[in-house]
C-alpha cells in the first residue's frame, strides 16, 4: 500500500523526480530499509547517505532522495536542495495531511518504556503508527511522522533532549494532542544549571500544543513547577499520575515479582486491576499515564487492560535471557539494561535485580558502565550507589569507565568482581567468572556500550541452545 507517491515527495520537499514512483514507506538506513521504502540520503559527520545509495537500491528501495547533482543509473531520485531539510518537510506533511489523535510521551526516563505500553494500548483501540526504538531527536521525530499512515487513529511519538530548546523543536513537528511528562530526574544535568531547568526544558513539550491534555507525574518535586507551564502554555486539562492519595489516577497497591507486577489502582477515578509482564514498581507507575492517556483520548480502559497483558520489556531496557552454558546445569539469567541508564533508573534496576534469585550455586552479579551526562556530580553520583547495589544483595560488581571507578573503590574487597576500562576489555573478566545460575544485570549509558558484555555472555551458549540464548524470556 502506498504512503507517498513522487508527487507528494516533490510538492513536500520542493524537490524534483527523474521519474514517477510510489513508495511504502520512509527509511534512511539501509541495514533496516524494506523492499519499497524511499531512502533519503543523510549526511552525518563521520558517513554520508549518499554512499550508500546504490545499497538502498539493491535492498529494494523505490527511490532515493539525494542532493542536487547526485547521479545514479540505479533507480529513481528525487533531487533536493538539504536531504535532513527534506526529511524535515516530508515530516511535516505526514503530521498535516494526519487526522490521528497525537499522543507524546518525553520525560528524564521511562520514556520508550511508556510510549510502548501507549502503542500496545492505543493499538488495541484502532490503527496506531509509533515511533520505533528510540526514534526520539531531531532525525527520529520526522522519520517516524512521515511514516505516519494516513488512515492511523492514534500515533504515539517519544520526544527526546539534552539541551534546552530541542524539545521546542520537536514538538512543533509533532503538535501533540496529549503530552506525558515520566518523571524528572538528574539526567544530561551536565547540560543544564539545576534540575529544576531540566523541567523547564521538559516542559517546552507544551510549546507545540494547541489545547489538549498534560498528564503530569503528581510525586515528582516538580509537579507544581510541570503544572505552571502547562497553564502557562494555555492547557485546560491537567491530569496526573502516582501514589499520592491527591494524584488523579493512583497506585494503590502493585505486587513486585522477578518477571512481572499486579496492580491494583484508580484512574480517573475508575478502579483497575491488571497485570504486566513487566517487573518494577516504575512501570507499574508509567502504566497509569499510559491508561489515563486512554481514557483523556476517549477510549476504553476495559480494553486498554485487556491489552497490557502482552506488554513485555524493551529490548536493553530490561528484557532477559536465559543463556545454558553447561549441559544439566542451570542456565544464567541476563537481565539486559544496556540501553541506558541515570541515577534513578540504576535504582530501579537494583529493585529488580534483588527480586531475580539465581539458581542454587549462582550469584547476583552486577555488571556496570558509566552513566554519561552528569557533568561535575558524576564521581559522587556513582560512588552512591554503593549502598543500594549492596542492599539489592549483589555477590560481586564488575564495572567500567572512570566514573564506575568512584563506585568500585566504595565497595569492600570481597564484592569486587573485576574493573576494566571499557566493556569490551571487561567482557573478557566478566565471562571467564560465569558460572551456572548466575544472575548479570547489564545496565550503562549507551555510550558505555554495554552491549559487549550481553552478547558476549550470550556467545557462552552452547551451541544447541543458542537459538534459545538469543530469546528474550519475559
Amino acid at each position: 500500500m502506498s504512503l507517498w507517491t513522487s508527487p507528494e515527495i516533490e510538492q513536500a520537499t520542493n524537490g524534483k523526480a527523474t521519474q514517477d514512483f510510489s513508495a511504502t514507506g520512509v527509511s534512511i538506513d539501509t541495514r533496516t530499509l524494506k523492499k519499497g521504502e524511499v531512502y533519503i540520503a543523510l549526511k552525518g559527520d563521520a558517513l554520508d547517505g549518499h554512499d550508500y545509495v546504490d545499497a538502498a537500491f539493491k535492498a529494494g528501495a523505490a527511490a532515493a532522495v539525494v542532493r542536487e547533482g547526485f547521479k545514479t543509473a540505479t533507480g529513481p531520485l528525487v533531487h533536493v536542495g538539504d536531504t535532513m531539510t527534506a526529511l524535515e518537510k516530508l515530516g511535516a506533511a505526514g503530521r498535516a495531511r494526519s487526522k490521528a489523535k497525537i499522543i507524546a510521551v518525553t520525560g528524564s526516563a521511562g520514556k520508550t518504556g511508556t510510549k510502548e505500553m501507549l502503542s500496545i494500548v492505543f493499538g488495541a483501540l484502532g490503527p496506531t503508527h509509533a515511533s520505533k526504538k528510540s526514534f526520539n531527536n531531531h532525525w527520529g521525530v520526522p522519520l517516524s511522522l512521515a511514516n505516519l499512515p494516513q488512515d492511523a487513529a492514534y500515533g504515539v511519538f517519544e520526544l527526546g533532549m539534552n539541551h534546552a530548546g530541542e524539545l521546542a523543536n520537536l514538538t512543533q513537528q509533532v503538535r501533540p494532542h496529549i503530552a506525558i511528562i515520566t518523571t524528572i530526574e538528574p539526567v544530561h544535568i551536565e547540560f543544564f544549571k539545576s534540575v529544576e531547568a531540566i523541567a523547564d526544558a521538559k516542559a517546552e513539550i507544551f510549546s507545540g500544543m494547541k489545547g489538549g491534555t498534560a498528564i503530569l507525574p503528581f510525586d515528582n518535586p516538580h509537579f507544581a513547577r510541570l503544572k505552571a507551564h502547562a497553564e502557562k502554555a494555555g492547557l485546560k486539562k491537567i491530569l496526573s499520575f502516582g501514589e499520592d492519595e491527591d494524584a488523579q489516577s493512583r497506585l494503590i497497591d502493585c505486587a513486585l515479582h522477578a518477571d512481572s507486577t499486579k496492580v491494583t489502582a484508580e484512574i480517573l477515578g475508575e478502579r483497575v486491576k491488571y497485570k504486566l509482564n513487566i517487573p518494577g514498581k516504575h512501570i507499574a507507575l508509567n502504566s497509569l499515564s499510559a491508561l489515563t492517556a486512554v481514557k483523556a483520548a476517549g477510549g476504553s480502559l476495559s480494553v486498554a487492560l485487556e491489552a497490557l497483558k502482552n506488554s513485555e520489556p524493551v529490548e536493553g531496557r530490561g528484557n532477559r535471557i536465559s543463556v545454558a552454558i553447561a549441559e544439566g546445569r542451570p542456565p544464567v539469567t541476563v537481565i539486559n539494561e544496556s540501553y541506558n541508564a541515570n541515577p534513578a533508573a540504576m535504582l530501579a534496576a537494583f529493585e529488580v535485580f534483588a527480586m531475580t534469585a539465581p539458581a542454587p550455586g549462582g550469584r547476583r552479579i552486577a555488571v556496570l558502565g558509566d552513566m554519561l551526562e552528569l557533568g561535575k556530580e558524576g564521581p559522587r553520583l556513582h560512588a552512591s550507589l554503593a549502598n543500594p547495589l549492596l542492599k539489592a544483595k549483589t555477590d560481586l560488581l564488575f564495572c567500567c569507565g572512570p566514573l564506575m571507578d568512584a563506585l568500585y573503590q566504595q565497595l569492600p574487597p570481597d564484592w569486587r568482581g573485576g574493573y576494566a576500562k571499557d566493556s569490551q576489555a571487561l567482557s573478557a573478566l566478566v565471562t571467564a567468572a560465569v558460572k551456572p545460575g548466575d544472575v548479570f544485570l547489564v545496565k550503562g549509558s549507551a555510550g558505555s556500550k554495554m552491549s559487549y558484555v550481553v552478547q558476549a555472555l550470550q556467545d557462552m551458549a552452547l551451541p544447541h541452545t543458542k537459538a534459545k540464548g538469543t530469546q528474550h524470556a519475559v
